[in-house]
This record gives C-alpha cells, sequence and structure tokens, in this order.
C-alpha cells in the first residue's frame, strides 16, 4: 500500500527546468568524484540476466523478478534486481587488478517495491566495484571507503549550490560508525526504522554496520541476501533528510563474501540450493578476487540534494492515482 508524506508549507527549491539541468549537474559532478575518490573504470552493464547463472540479486528472498521469454533462444531473462554479482564476476572476466574497480549505471525493475516518497518501482543507481588491496579485508578498510564516498556527495553538494543558490547545504561529512546490534541496544523498545530515525536526527550522517544476521533480540535489523555482502563486514550510508524530517538511507554496501563467509550465511538463509549456481561454484572454489562494492541510489541522491519530497520529482516512474492525487494537491511535479 502506498504511502504519501507531504511536509508542511513544502515548496520546491527548484522549478520543473532547472530540476532537470541539476539533476543533469549531479550526476556528472558525483560520478566523477567516486570514480576518482575509488579508482573506478566506467563499463557497461546488462539491464536482464539468466537466471539461471546465479547473477541475479535476490534481494531479501522474497521479490519477484520480472521475466520473459526471449524468442530466438528459446530460454528466459530476468531483469535485474541489481547488479551485485554480476559485477564481482565483470572484474574477475576483465582481468582488473587489486585497488581497481569499476562504475556502471543500475537500471532495474522491483515490481514487488512499495510506493512511497523514497520508493519506486523503478530503480536507478551507480553500481560499483572494486578488488581489494592485499590484506585490506577489514574493517578499516570499509571505513576508508565509506568515508571517501560521503565526500564526493558532499563535494556534489557544495558544486550545486555555486549553481543553484537555492540549494543551501545541509548534509554533513562527519560520519557515524555504529553497528545495528549497537542500534538496537541503544533503542531496545523502537523498531529498526524507528531507532535509525532517532540515531540520525541526532547525528546526521551514519554508517550503520553488519546488517543481514540475527540481532540479540532474535530479529534482524533488515534482510540481506546471503551470497554478496560479508554480514559482519557490511553497512548502509545514511543522511538525516531535513525535507522529510527523517533517516535517508542512499547507498547499501560492503566487502564481499569470500568462500568461508559465504559458506556460512547460505546454511544460516536455508539457501544451499544456490551452492550449484555458476557464480556461486566460482566463489566457493575461491576463484573470484576478494571485492567491496555497492549500490547508490541516484534518484535518491537527486531528491535529498535537490531538496525534493517524493522521488517521482527527480525520476519517471509508474504511481497509484492515489499518490498521483496527493501529489497533485500539495504542489509535487510527478515526472
Amino acid at each position: 500500500m502506498s504511502k504519501t508524506y507531504i511536509p508542511k508549507d513544502y515548496k520546491p527549491a527548484l522549478s520543473l527546468y532547472e530540476t532537470q539541468k541539476a539533476i543533469g549537474l549531479l550526476k556528472r559532478v558525483f560520478e566523477d568524484n567516486l570514480c576518482n575518490n575509488l579508482n573506478l573504470t566506467r563499463v557497461s552493464a546488462p539491464l536482464f540476466v539468466d537466471p539461471k547463472t546465479g547473477l541475479n540479486d535476490n534481494l531479501s528472498g522474497i521479490e519477484r523478478p520480472v521475466a520473459f521469454d526471449i524468442k530466438e533462444t528459446g530460454k528466459n531473462g530476468e531483469v535485474v534486481h541489481s547488479l551485485a554479482k554480476w559485477k564481482r564476476l565483470a572484474l574477475h572476466r576483465y582481468n582488473f587488478k587489486p585497488g581497481e574497480g569499476i562504475c556502471t549505471d543500475m537500471n532495474a525493475i522491483r515490481r514487488d517495491e512499495v510506493m512511497d516518497n523514497l520508493h519506486s518501482i523503478y530503480v536507478d543507481q551507480w553500481d560499483w566495484e572494486k578488488i581489494i588491496p592485499d590484506g585490506k579485508r577489514t574493517l578499516d578498510y570499509l571505513k576508508e571507503t565509506v568515508s571517501l564516498i560521503v565526500q564526493s556527495i558532499c563535494i556534489t553538494q557544495e558544486e550545486l549550490q555555486r549553481k543553484f543558490p537555492a540549494l543551501i547545504p545541509t548534509l554533513s561529512s562527519e560520519i557515524s560508525f555504529i553497528t545495528s546490534q549497537e542500534l538496537e541496544d541503544l533503542y531496545p523498545n523502537k523498531t529498526p526504522k524507528e531507532r535509525e530515525d532517532a540515531y540520525l536526527k541526532k547525528h546526521k550522517t551514519a554508517f550503520i554496520m553488519q546488517i543481514g544476521d540475527i540481532l540479540k533480540s532474535g530479529q534482524k535489523h533488515d534482510d540481506r541476501a546471503p551470497d554478496y555482502d560479508d554480514w559482519q563486514l557490511n553497512g548502509d550510508i545514511m543522511f538525516y533528510c531535513d525535507t522529510l524530517q527523517c533517516a535517508f538511507e542512499i547507498s547499501s554496501m560492503g566487502i564481499r563474501v569470500d568462500s568461508k563467509a559465504m559458506d556460512e550465511q547460505l546454511k544460516k538463509a536455508n539457501a544451499d540450493d544456490r551452492r550449484s549456481l555458476p557464480f556461486h561454484k566460482l566463489l566457493l572454489e575461491d576463484k573470484l578476487p576478494l571485492t567491496i562494492g555497492g549500490g547508490i541510489g541516484q534518484s535518491r541522491l537527486s531528491l535529498i540534494l535537490l531538496k525534493k519530497a517524493h522521488i517521482g520529482e527527480v525520476q519517471a516512474s509508474i504511481w497509484d492515482d492515489e499518490t498521483k492525487e496527493i501529489c497533485e494537491k500539495n504542489n509535487i511535479t510527478l515526472l
């Protein structure tokens, strides 16, 4: 069920024309800074994959991919949910070296996604992946990488403000690092979303770590697929969104599973059936490079930096009638 929050006295900081200009500038500036800071090379990426390869992202395991039959081959294709596993295989196939990585535009359809201010069935993000330098599969390296991404975002924020003075910078480059268990310990009587809101309202920028495993309460902070992120070395980059008055996830990322972590996580997730898939076999046999990677939402970043109230103001998608009616009444123009 869709749900739209309307900020009090909301008025867009930019006109529709200025919004389109700003999105173009944002994407160029951010991608250049991200690639320079993380030593990434832009590559082409698939919109769909063969489901038998095991390359599609299973997300939490219950979302239905968009599938279609291919007349010429007699086989099926699946529109990607994300490129988490494809990128790692690409680094292996393209012979990238330790310390080098790739960045690409990822476009996905998530047909089972909720529709609200932050969520759409259309997902666009910068998907990136990098081979970890020798001896750097560590928490410190993860934190260093997070800091470089936040730095790239804050530089983009400053560039936008120079071109569009109405976009007053509000995002902080000072990052608070906290685990999901520490967050639960701080707010034991709140839901995971309520914990994020409370913590980000105080700290403004945070990296919430170790997502996917069971907490002391017997619950998860959030679901994560067992076959790409190492649940002990991953997390979400989050900001506090002044416009929407809530915690705002801009990126899910992490150091990827090695064979040991995948073996353990497949067991915990009751997903041992995936072991026979081509990607999983390569990884369990230690034939793929050790990597770090993630996705950074393009529409998400546009929403928060351009001070919009709804993701439909910065991307073209399909919305239910109730959302369209509410937005039309409240000065929110859906593209």
